[in-house]
Formats: structure tokens, C-alpha cells, sequence
């Protein structure tokens, strides 16, 4: 049984950026400024709160108008 644990061993090891790919799995490389690009995410977050609420508002504004337009054309 040790033949085929090297075989696969070997195999493994031939196919790994292969595998890592196809899997879509993280590597140290991918991971090393991981904390940095969170931490700048987190910081995004508020600043996405206000845009979504003004967009919000600005959208019942614009219905509130064109109901207006239409009950005027009637």
C-alpha cells in the first residue's frame, strides 16, 4: 500500500494548482491581506447605509411626483 500513498502523493502534488483552481480554494498568497481588504470593506459600509437611504428617499420623491403628474393629467 506505501506504492500507491507515494503515487497519489506524487499526484497530488503535480495537480495541486490545478485542483486549487478548479476549486476555487484559497491560498496563503490570497489570505496574506485579507484582514487589510476587510478592514477597508467595513469601512465602505457606512457611506453604502447613506447612499441607500438617500436613494430611498430620493425614489419616494419621484413617485410622490408622478402620481402628482398623473392625477393633473386626468
Amino acid at each position: 500500500m506505501i506504492g500507491m500513498n507515494s503515487y497519489l502523493n506524487a499526484y497530488v502534488d503535480r495537480r495541486m494548482a490545478a485542483v486549487v483552481e478548479e476549486w476555487d480554494l484559497s491560498t496563503r498568497a490570497d489570505l496574506s491581506d485579507l484582514v487589510l481588504r476587510l478592514d477597508a470593506l467595513e469601512r465602505e459600509i457606512p457611506g453604502l447605509k447613506a447612499f441607500g437611504t438617500a436613494a430611498a428617499d430620493k425614489l419616494t420623491e419621484l413617485e410622490t411626483r408622478a402620481k402628482k403628474l398623473k392625477a393633473g393629467r386626468t
